[in-house]
């Protein structure tokens, strides 16, 4: 494994793993994150290599939908996972617990400073 490879792995798996219960975020809002920006391509395989399991299902497509084809059974665990943590899936979109539209990316994921 390249030292590149590495350190964004690394960076991925610990941004994917602080995704807090009932919240996603895209592949590229988990690039930018880890402070890959253009990168959100090589999250998805990076999350494949963890040895440790990851909250996979929090990531999903830019434009809000699951990661997989409707109706494989990657879909429906992705939908059922997500489902147990109050998230709602309306139209194929996912809407988190609460909005988190006013929330900057950095409180999303470490939490508010208070």
């Amino acid at each position: 494994m390249s030292d590149f490879q590495n350190k964004f792995d690394q960076k991925i798996w610990n941004v994917v793993s602080h995704i807090k219960v009932g919240r996603v975020m895209s592949y590229g809002e988990v690039a930018r994150a880890a402070g890959y920006p253009r990168h959100a391509r090589m999250v998805s395989k990076a999350m494949s290599r963890s040895s440790t399991l990851l909250p996979w299902y929090r990531v999903v497509r830019s434009n809000r939908t699951l990661a997989f084809d409707e109706g494989s059974d990657f879909y429906k665990k992705q939908a059922k996972l997500l489902e147990r943590e109050g998230v709602i899936i309306t139209e194929g979109k996912v809407i988190p617990v609460e909005s988190d539209e006013d929330i900057s990316l950095d409180e999303l994921l470490w939490g508010s400073n208070e």
